[in-house]
């Protein structure tokens, strides 16, 4: 059961209205299902969007933040917690350890780093915890290409691509992080010869 939700998202609004709508909708969900709100702690774009609608909502919100960004004054100071940590490695770890689950919604480069840090962990068995993208108005349609064109290229076991959940309907991406199982797969390891290439 989904007690904490980890959210990764944009410090950005995008350019599209929908973004900003979708964020609130998710943060109403949460306060709908008593799903405790873990992010990145700040009070601007997506994220800080997500925390005011928990927060005005009564709900709980926990912002985990490197020390460097809380000092760039994005750091959001009504939170029900805020973790402010040494860096952005200690700040994942901890955001794994406090969340039950993780949903990426649209962003750029942190948001796909958090993502594939807490991807990787999965497939290597460091945690075991499910993975959502919520596929708003198609934003990872290409990023999607990318890991199928990885499963052609026999980079990525199909077994890792599955572990990563995706649709656009939130209470249905929702059900299915609850009904998430475990993927067990080895890795590929391959060695060529010198005379093979």
């Amino acid at each position: 059961m989904i007690k904490a939700l980890c959210v990764f998202c944009g410090s950005s609004n995008g350019r599209q209205l929908l973004y900003a709508g979708r964020a609130k909708k998710l943060a109403e969900y949460l306060l709908a299902e008593k799903i405790t709100l873990v992010y990145g702690g700040a009070n601007v774009g997506l994220m800080g969007i997500l925390a005011d609608t928990m927060l005005s909502g009564g709900g709980t919100v926990i912002g985990v933040m490197p020390k460097s960004l809380v000092e760039r004054e994005v750091a959001h100071t009504g939170l029900t917690e805020m973790h402010i940590v040494a860096g952005m490695q200690e700040r994942k770890a901890l955001m794994a350890d406090l969340s039950d689950a993780f949903v990426a919604l649209p962003g750029a480069f942190g948001t796909l780093d958090e993502l594939f840090e807490v991807l990787t962990w999965n497939q290597l068995g460091i945690i075991n915890k499910p993975i959502g993208l919520l596929n708003i108005d198609g934003f990872f349609d290409l990023l999607l290409q990318m890991l199928d064109h990885a499963v052609a290229e026999k980079f990525l076991r199909p077994e890792h691509r599955n572990m990563l959940l995706t649709g656009d309907d939130l209470h249905q991406l929702m059900q299915d992080l609850e009904n998430y199982k475990p993927v067990k797969a080895e890795k590929w390891i391959e060695r060529l010869k010198a005379g093979e290439i």
